[in-house]
């Protein structure tokens, strides 16, 4: 990992800690994910081991961004900053709109590419291909690394063994200001993976049936980390479209092992980047590939990582291999997997097919489809589109013969990059449309109209449907090898580890931020209070608007009488101790703050006099718009079980309180050490406790400052 020099430390920016933490000797099990995160995290206390839960400063390997890159370019220059702190540990790839040759389009890309010139920034043009893919070729997701990327599917590097994970766009800008931004280390899940594909089943059919097995959250905000038997007989290909999948399946991370099958394939990528030149015994080699080499392999087989007898997951989840057959997804949610043979027999007509994206374009996805395809015609009222992942991919797909055989059919070529599947470009779904795609959403209007109907399945299924006009299987695959056609055996457990829990160890405060937060409490006993109900999307788009204004329509779609509760509320409030922040505390139930990305959702509430926020759980991009704004977020499901009992109607979130309120306000105070997590409940019934895990110093800083963009002014200021 490449280090830029120290800097001084000003304002409320102590040392700067830029030196990854080395990973200590583990007095507390860990997993291979904890420990990645440990090695990239930066100023952690000294003996801190980093477990689920904990908030810290990373400094990652790499960060991505693609066509956003000129909205974090904006951001970047609005808070002052000039320079790219490490222009190495920076990557920009456009592959988003590559088809769009509008005048306002070129000169977007060639704002984002002068801007990397300038700053010295690792730089890949449209037709490249996807960054995904570009980061994986290149070697900047490597294993054993932490990478970002301004991009959901960023999970996909876990194929490789590198744990990769989405960064909104504030992120990005601080990343490139000053190296870092903060991340909490999500929950740890266990998925093994049993027993051995039958001939014909890919790793597509798997991610598309896990999704569909396990579809009530069971990884919702987790990190992944994929184990078992079975996946030593997963290719390469087949892990990097499970792992980019695992962001449908509602993870935040999906991390496949270092094994013999991936050390391989490794070899494989150096052999072929050291034919790229052209060395012989007379001319000096050229100087080795900056990322992947053979320094860093023999370092990698020598220093292997692995998870520790004892470490904790929150769920254990079994899937058996060879009991899968292959699988549909859809129509139109990730959520409806279906066998393929039971669906098969509907003839379920399509009129358009796509082999492109992240997800399933690389060499081994083309040749399936090619396989499928030869001495074939796709059928006459149906479009198949291609696109490579890559210039790389589709070279050697040409250079194999399976790119002219797809052509030869009929396929209609895109340039490399996602196209149809984020809805951009040619080819996209028409109203009343059915279509089937080796991408990795399905959402109602995502690839087109949005009374469109998608299916996902594997490149051969979709090639097959291309050729018969329906959705069907490939002539080559031997029905009488696959087991039964029903669901496959899978079972999970959850609210266990290998370990008993842990305790969260007392850490010192940052200077300036709270030892306790106190105040009223009010309660909204709902579920999924999303981003509309807590700031109306009416306002979202008047940049003009006062955080004053802001705090007096905060909750307006849910609640309107909640600000001027809040605001009655106030002056009554004062902090027991000059260490302590008062204000209005708000509790409510799971998922808070569901649905887009509006940062306004968090600055309202903080604006109108809410320092904190306690719920069950909370949607990951409203959580971090919170804590880049200095709004601190903590679960406690406890206490919002004991108040959806007391004062919810009918025992259950979602139909007010039993007074028919909205917002249940009882009187009760309740006061929240930011040291120990200890929480006091007073009310006229009594004193209740309880307890939470507190934020650490990263976020703790964040709140000093006044927020991410707060940190980073001091950061970079002389």
């Amino acid at each position: 990992m490449r280090l830029p020099p120290r800097i001084p430390s000003r304002g409320c920016l102590q040392i700067a800690r830029f030196f990854a933490t080395s990973v200590p000797i583990p007095r507390i099990p860990q997993t291979i994910i904890e420990k990645v995160v440990q090695k990239y995290s930066v100023s952690l206390p000294n003996g801190k081991i980093v477990k689920a839960g904990d908030y810290v400063m990373i400094r990652p390997e790499h960060v991505m961004t693609h066509d956003n890159t000129g909205p974090v370019i904006s951001k970047f220059k609005s808070i002052g900053a000039k320079k790219i702190v490490d222009p190495r540990q920076t990557v920009f790839t456009l592959d988003h709109d590559v088809q769009n040759k509008s005048h306002k389009n070129l000169a977007k890309y060639a704002n984002i590419e002068a801007f990397a010139r300038t700053h010295g920034i690792d730089f890949y043009p449209a037709g490249r291909g996807i960054g995904h893919q570009v980061l994986v070729e290149e070697g900047y997701a490597f294993p054993h690394t932490l990478t970002v990327a301004s991009d959901s599917h960023s999970n996909m590097y876990g194929g490789v063994a590198c744990v990769g994970t989405p960064i909104v766009r504030t992120d990005a800008a601080a990343l490139w200001a000053t190296g870092k931004t903060w991340w909490q280390v999500p929950r740890m899940v266990k998925v093994e993976l049993r027993g051995k594909l039958a001939p014909g089943v890919t790793g597509k059919d798997v991610i598309v049936a896990l999704c569909g097995s396990f579809n009530n959250d069971e990884v919702l905000n987790a990190a992944i980390e994929f184990t078992g038997e079975g996946i030593s007989a997963l290719s390469v290909d087949d892990r990097l479209t499970i792992s980019n999948m695992t962001t449908e399946w509602g993870a935040l991370v999906g991390v496949f092992p270092v094994d013999n099958t991936l050390l391989s394939w490794y070899e494989s990528a150096l052999a072929k980047l050291e034919r790229r030149t052209f060395a012989s015994k007379s001319i000096p080699p050229p100087p080795e590939h900056p990322r992947i080499n053979r320094r860093r392999l023999d370092a990698l087989r020598a220093t292997n990582l692995t998870s520790d007898p004892g470490a904790q997951y929150s769920s254990h989840l079994i899937f058996d291999l060879s009991t899968l057959v292959p699988h549909v997804s859809g129509p139109n949610s990730v959520k409806i997997s279906t066998p393929l043979p039971k669906l098969e027999s509907q003839q379920i007509a399509i009129q358009k097919a796509y082999l492109v994206s992240c997800t399933n374009s690389r060499v081994s996805d083309i040749a399936a489809a090619a396989s499928v395809v030869e001495g074939k015609k796709i059928a006459e009222g149906v479009e198949f589109y291609v696109a490579a992942a890559s210039s790389v991919v589709q070279a050697e797909a040409e250079k194999l013969g399976h790119w002219n055989k797809l052509i030869a059919a009929g396929a209609k070529v895109l340039p490399a990059g996602c196209g149809p599947c984020i809805g951009l470009g040619t080819g996209l779904l028409e109203e009343g449309e059915t279509g089937i795609s080796a991408t990795n959403r399905n959402y109602k209007g995502r690839m087109g109209h949005p009374k469109a109907q998608a299916y996902l399945a594997s490149p051969a299924v979709v090639a097959a449907s291309a050729v018969k006009g329906f959705i069907c299987s490939p002539n080559s695959l031997d029905t009488t090898s696959l087991p039964p056609a029903g669901a496959p055996a899978f079972s999970i457990t959850s609210g266990s580890s290998d370990a008993a829990e842990v305790p969260q160890a007392e850490e010192p405060l940052f200077p300036g931020f709270p030892a306790a937060i106190s105040g009223r409490l009010l309660f909204a006993p709902q579920d999924n209070l999303n981003t509309d109900a807590l700031y109306p999307g009416k306002y979202t788009y008047q940049d003009d608007i006062t955080l004053e204004r802001q705090a007096q329509v905060v909750m307006e779609n849910y609640d309107p009488s909640f600000a001027g509760n809040v605001a009655t509320i106030l002056p009554s409030l004062s902090a027991s101790e000059k260490s302590t922040k008062s204000g209005v505390v708000l509790v409510s139930g799971y998922n808070f703050g569901t649905g887009s990305s509006r940062e306004q959702a968090a600055t309202a509430l903080k604006a109108a006099g809410v320092p904190l926020v306690i719920a069950g759980s909370f949607g990951d991009i409203f959580k971090r718009n919170a804590i880049n704004n200095g709004l601190v977020c903590l679960e406690c499901p406890e206490l919002v079980a004991d108040l959806t009992a007391m004062y919810a109607k009918g025992g259950a979130r979602g139909a007010g309180g039993r007074e028919g309120e909205l917002t249940v306000d009882k009187g009760h105070e309740i006061r929240v050490s930011m040291t120990d997590g200890n929480v006091t409940l007073r009310g006229s019934d009594g004193e209740r406790t309880y307890k939470v895990r507190t934020v650490g110093a990263s976020v703790q800083e964040l709140w000093v400052c006044g927020g991410l963009e707060g940190y980073i002014l001091k950061s970079i200021r002389d």
